[in-house]
């Protein structure tokens, strides 16, 4: 499959909202979510972010053969503690899933990161847990941590330096 994964330009924050729309409406199927009196989901509170804090926020843009076909979100987590990258947002439309480009696309996320990295799911959504836990376990080859924590399960990890857990 032809995908292209990019860094979106401001000019393409409007695309992010309007995919946005499709990825709160698959979303709502685990968190408690209505769309507004306009009949829309309300804005990605940190949308803007991506494009003003463009040292620690990352957004990509998705295309297969030419047309919009989802985004990702990647932040840079810094703590006392530690640093690391996270998925914050990551969306395949409908259509494409089960292709094999989602594992591309968030390898290829991986390589362009390298570091350690904390990808996250909600309790509730059982189809990402499962897509998240065997991406990572084949990027990594099973060299990964994992666990459930509030309601959430992490997978942690190093990209680019199989055989290292953080």
């Amino acid at each position: 499959m032809d995908y292209k994964l990019y860094l979106a330009a401001k000019d393409e924050k409007d695309i992010f909202a309007n995919l946005m729309q499709y990825y709160f409406y698959d979303f709502s199927e685990f968190i408690d979510i209505d769309v507004e009196g306009d009949g829309q989901f309300d804005y990605y509170p940190h949308l803007d972010s991506y494009w003003s804090e463009t040292a620690i926020r990352f957004p990509y843009l998705l295309k297969i053969n030419g047309k919009y076909a989802g985004f990702a979100l990647v932040r840079q987590i810094q703590t006392e503690e530690k640093t690391y990258f996270s998925m914050a947002e990551f969306f395949i439309m409908k259509k494409y899933r089960r292709s094999g480009v989602g594992k591309q696309v968030a390898k290829e996320l991986f390589d362009l990161h390298p570091g350690a990295w904390e990808v996250f799911q909600l309790a509730t959504n059982i189809p990402a847990q499962r897509f998240w836990t065997k991406v990572i376990s084949e990027y990594t080859k099973s060299e990964y941590q994992e666990h459930d924590d509030n309601g959430k399960k992490t997978q942690k990890f190093i990209s680019g330096e199989v055989g290292y857990v953080y």
